[in-house]
């Protein structure tokens, strides 16, 4: 059993529901304030109200239908990209199981998708469920990817063709509530691959992050607005370590089966270190890469042992 005694730190919060993009006062200061975050603790904490409380209901209830589904029927969730169908059943994980919708702001996309779950069933409020919220969530990544740059006196590329591409996976996870004697680790320490990864928690808690001195920090839900933005492994290795990646975990307690929704963005093209942050004091330490190529060097090479998966691959 993990001990996990949770300190009296918090993550910045960042409303970001009536926030006008640049320009004014508030803009810059959340800017500021998502910079801390994002360098103390590789995440900050978001109030952003374009996600209703009937759309937060809406995806919840979506992604329990979901995981009362047969195995069998789960587990046509694949995919041809590394890290993007089914995972479950595994005895190191036993609490653990997600599912993966790959493009989930294109409606086609979960179309087909929901037709693989649901053959003989009609699944237009899923898909559209679905869309609304990716699509909702996937312009808080823009923005937040806008702030990012600014904070960093870059806003010459907040237009670049690939800062402002982005590819998005949705991804629904489930925790079980462990069993007597079982362990109650929902989810290993790890960093995540992505670009930005982006929590919506549903009632229950479980989800930890670590700070620069090792405390881990309970991120309690709080609400259908709230969401918990995480960097990733590309973010800091485009940052030059700037920013640091998010190291964080699930601790399972109590007796309830716990719910949330990831949304996680990788970049199109070549991922490279702006040269505006790299100097005497920072040299670079990164070499240029291809986001998905990264993923499929991952998981051919198990490199999740080592303790720098991004340093592993492109590091100098």
């Amino acid at each position: 059993m993990v001990n996990s005694e949770a300190k009296a730190k918090v993550l910045p919060t960042i409303d970001l529901s009536k926030l006008e993009a640049g320009g004014t006062e508030e803009w810059g200061l959340a800017c500021k304030e998502m910079r801390l975050g994002l360098e103390e603790f590789g995440c900050f904490s978001v109030v952003y109200d374009r996600v209703s409380l009937e759309l937060h209901n809406s995806i919840f209830e979506a992604t329990k239908e979901l995981f009362h589904l047969p195995l069998e029927t789960r587990i046509k969730n694949t995919s041809e990209k590394p890290y993007h169908g089914y995972f479950g059943g595994y005895s190191v994980l036993p609490l653990y199981e997600s599912m993966g919708i790959d493009n989930p702001i294109e409606l086609q996309a979960t179309q087909s998708f929901a037709n693989l779950m649901w053959p003989t069933k009609e699944n237009n409020h899923f898909c559209g469920t679905v869309e609304r919220f990716s699509t909702l969530v996937a312009e808080l990544e823009k923005m937040v990817t806008k702030m990012v740059l600014e904070s960093y006196g870059l806003s010459k590329l907040v237009n670049e063709p690939n800062m402002e591409s982005a590819n998005y996976l949705l991804r629904c996870f489930k925790y079980r509530a462990p069993e007597k004697d079982e362990t109650d680790v929902g989810l290993h320490s790890h960093t995540d691959l992505t670009f930005f990864s982006i929590i919506h928690q549903h009632l229950i808690s479980g989800l930890q992050v670590q700070s620069l001195d090792d405390q881990w920090i309970d991120i309690q839900p709080s609400g259908h607005c709230y969401f918990i933005v995480m960097a990733g492994d590309a973010l800091m290795a485009w940052s030059n370590e700037r920013i640091r990646s998010c190291r964080h975990r699930v601790i399972m307690r109590g007796e309830e089966t716990r719910y949330s929704i990831g949304m996680f963005s990788f970049k199109n093209g070549t991922i490279a270190v702006p040269e505006e942050l790299v100097d005497d004091a920072n040299p670079l330490r990164y070499k240029p890469f291809n986001h998905y190529d990264f993923l499929t060097y991952d998981k051919a090479k198990a490199s999740h042992q080592n303790v720098s998966r991004i340093k592993d691959y492109c590091g100098i």
